[in-house]
């Protein structure tokens, strides 16, 4: 029970980071506007607001990374042959994704690639017990 929760944890974290890093790449390629900080929450949504659709797609190109390393880590560290790991990080990062598309304006095609894009945790636990 304690290595499926350890499982579950790692996967959160590496998936975070994956996500952070493109994240990052995306802001050094979109930077933010002269002015804004840290927790001014309306100058971000008009950052987002204005964001090309690259910038939005390098996000969910960031959930997907993170996904399939997710997947790969919690299955991998969990190591009882089960995807259920995976699953529950798939769940976990969905409803933070959910969370953050409320909050912030997002058309449509990012709302189904945000919330499809998290089954990827299935590929890296798949490659994750392929690898066994």
């Amino acid at each position: 029970m304690l290595k499926n929760i350890l499982a579950v944890i790692a996967g959160i974290i590496t998936g975070s980071i994956c996500i952070w890093l493109v994240e990052t790449l995306n802001h050094i390629l979109y930077p933010f506007p002269e002015g804004i900080k840290p927790n001014d929450m309306e100058g971000f949504k008009s950052y987002v607001e204005t964001l090309p659709f690259l910038g939005k797609f390098m996000v969910i190109v960031g959930y997907a990374v993170g996904a399939v390393v997710a997947g790969f880590v919690s299955t991998k560290i969990a190591k009882n042959g089960k995807l259920t790991a995976a699953a529950i990080c798939g769940i976990i990062f969905m409803i933070f994704t959910i969370y953050n598309m409320t909050v912030l304006p997002t058309p449509v095609w990012f709302w189904v690639l945000g919330i499809v894009v998290w089954g990827l945790v299935f590929l890296g636990g798949k490659l994750a017990l392929d690898k066994n």
